[in-house]
């Protein structure tokens, strides 16, 4: 009896529980050193009203700079006829003249000019703006889903629910 209990796993666990959890059951999932988060990471692709345009989730394992190429390749297909991409300061480097060679855009980044004062940046302020507008959608204060797929699709429908407040 005690050989047969041995080579089984045991089910007792409730499956929301954090104790023996496998990467199957959480998704993809990674660390960030530099920004110390653990988990995804969420690249949005905004209109100048804040109104969203193109989404990607991965692990938070990722570079910036290749999540930004992401969401570039994803607002080409939707949107080709953009002219001018502004991006945050951590989208830097080789990413600039990518996006040039590969679309013919104008990527301009948008950075912090003193390191401990609050200013208020110009075109920055409209995607920390929608960040804040996924806050008040109570599915995403907190990263429940499995796939990063089903997470880009919970910010989707964030936003849908946020246009259809503002129509009545």
């Amino acid at each position: 009896a005690a050989a047969a209990r041995e080579g089984r796993d045991t089910q007792c666990r409730h499956y929301r529980l954090a104790i023996g959890q496998d990467h199957l059951r959480r998704g993809q999932r990674g660390f960030d050193a530099g920004k110390k988060i653990k988990g995804r990471k969420r690249h949005i692709a905004v209109d100048s009203l804040g109104l969203l345009l193109a989404v990607v989730v991965h692990s938070a394992g990722i570079q910036d700079r290749i999540g930004a190429r992401a969401i570039l390749i994803r607002l080409f297909v939707a949107f080709a006829r953009i002219q001018t991409v502004f991006v945050d300061g951590g989208y830097t480097g080789k990413l600039l003249d990518w996006g040039k060679a590969m679309f013919g855009w104008l990527i301009q980044v948008v950075k912090r000019t003193e390191a401990h004062t609050f200013k208020v940046l110009p075109k920055r302020w409209i995607v920390e703006r929608s960040f804040a507008w996924l806050n008040h959608s109570r599915r995403l204060a907190k990263d429940h889903e499995i796939l990063p797929h089903t997470a880009e699709t919970m910010i989707q429908i964030a936003f849908i629910h946020l246009l259809l407040r503002r129509i009545k």
